[in-house]
């Protein structure tokens, strides 16, 4: 069979695609019937067949300013001339220092450092690191435990997946770390098709929550380091959290000593209609972890934010000239990676995209649950800029959703599904018809499979 991209792949190989093992894919389908894109403009995709999709999802959550920036490819091109590449061990470049005030600026006060990582994946790694040390530096090292939650994602390094509530992520990966003790996930059946945060009463916000309390009793407050948690879990389908529930664990993990974890990869810079989840819903952790909306998807970065109280202490414990943290990445703060983050940060504020995305929510979630009725919609939930459609399964979970997710493409729209649930997050740039095209392609998609 002639390969059908070899005239976009010229190479020695019988297939052009064979060498790349991609990741989240099933590789051998993909292969088969591959969908690529060659370019991508504002919010329009093309693929190498030549036809024209929608970006419903931000590619994957990663560029609400839209694709194809002129102001990040020039900052990064003018970096790259300028100074390519410094190591941020024991050296350092001014755009690091000027990136990180600048993600301080968009955090509650007590938010003043920022440690650079180049994903969220790592970011997560660095926060669990830091919960670490930070206890340790407390003379507190008998913290070893941590708490997820079920139908969690905080990415794909060993201590991510150990933090995994999502089975399929951990289940060829026997070996994680110990001491990781899972919360009840916020979803609840009685609150299908809820808008926004379920249960206004607060009741089973508090009730979810206070599982941290059992959780306490059986193995001791003072073993805990930290608790995880997304704001909004994201990659599972966008739980939106009961009212009464972030506040909660506030409560209880400030009882106790135990530092509380924001895993806002997903949720940070704008997607739920305020700069961060922590603005949002008006909870203020102890560590932030972000990543994807830093650079707008330009290129790969990552961040961990804590307080001044969390970095003074490690600091301090350390002795005077001494390495402080063991931690870091070949390219933490990479030159290039901050000019992007900087260029993206500017055009947040000079665009009011946050703001923009605040004040299209209302439209976007009106258009998103005019989906509701359709026979094989489950449930529809969703909070700002950000929502899900999960559909009933057909045979094996995630066959339906596979089904989906290729044929929207073909007829015009990108949209990320975990198993059976698409999680749409439209950039902030989107027009109102834009947002009635992608939903009115998604509902079209779903009658021709019905029909």
């Amino acid at each position: 069979m002639d390969d059908p991209t070899s005239d976009l792949l010229p190479g020695t190989m019988p297939n052009a695609l064979d060498a790349y093992w991609m990741p989240f894919t099933p590789n051998r389908a993909f292969k088969a019937a591959p969908r690529l894109i060659v370019k991508s403009d504002g919010i329009r995709l093309t693929s190498h067949k030549g036809t024209e999709l929608l970006d419903g999802s931000s590619a994957l959550f990663c560029s609400p300013l839209g694709h194809g920036r002129p102001e990040i490819a020039e900052a990064v091109r003018a970096q790259l001339l300028e100074n390519d590449y410094t190591t941020s061990f024991s050296m350092g470049h001014p755009g690091s220092f000027a990136l990180a005030e600048a993600v301080c600026r968009l955090l509650p006060e007590p938010f003043t450092q920022v440690f650079f990582t180049n994903s969220g994946s790592e970011s997560i790694d660095t926060a669990l690191k830091i919960a670490m040390a930070y206890h340790r530096a407390r003379g507190e090292g008998q913290r070893v435990r941590f708490v997820s939650r079920e139908r969690a994602y905080h990415g794909v390094n060993i201590g991510g997946v150990s933090l995994a509530g999502m089975v399929r992520n951990r289940e060829t990966f026997p070996v994680t770390m110990p001491n990781v003790v899972m919360l009840r996930h916020t979803w609840h059946e009685d609150h299908r098709f809820t808008r926004g945060q379920p249960d206004p009463s607060g009741a089973l916000g508090r009730a979810l929550a206070s599982d941290l309390e059992r959780i306490i009793a059986t193995y001791g407050g003072g073993t805990i380091a930290a608790v995880f948690v997304e704001p909004v879990a994201g990659s599972t389908g966008c739980l939106v959290p009961p009212v009464g529930y972030l506040e909660t664990l506030r409560e209880i993990c400030t009882a106790h000593g135990i530092l509380l974890v924001f895993d806002e990869v997903i949720t940070g810079f704008g997607r739920l209609g305020a700069a961060f989840g922590t603005q949002k819903f008006g909870v203020t952790p102890d560590i932030i972890t972000m990543a994807k909306a830093l650079t707008n998807g330009a290129i790969p970065m990552g961040a961990v934010a804590v307080t001044s109280e969390i970095h003074d202490t490690i600091v301090n414990a350390a002795p005077e000239g001494a390495i402080e943290f063991f931690h870091g990445y070949t390219y933490s703060a990479h030159p290039a990676a901050c000019a992007a983050g900087l260029a993206t940060l500017k055009l947040y504020e000079s665009e009011g995209l946050f703001e923009r995305a605040r004040d299209l929510s209302s439209y976007f979630l009106d258009r998103l649950y005019s989906l509701q009725g359709h026979p094989w919609i489950k449930d529809i939930r969703g909070i700002g800029m950000m929502g899900a459609v999960e559909l009933y399964p057909d045979g094996a979970p995630g066959a339906r959703g596979t089904q989906m997710q290729d044929a929207l493409f073909w007829n015009g729209l990108h949209v990320k599904f975990t198993g059976d649930t698409g999680i749409l997050a439209p950039a902030f740039i989107a027009s109102e018809d834009d947002l009635d095209q992608m939903i009115d392609c998604f509902g079209a998609t779903l009658d021709k499979f019905q029909s």
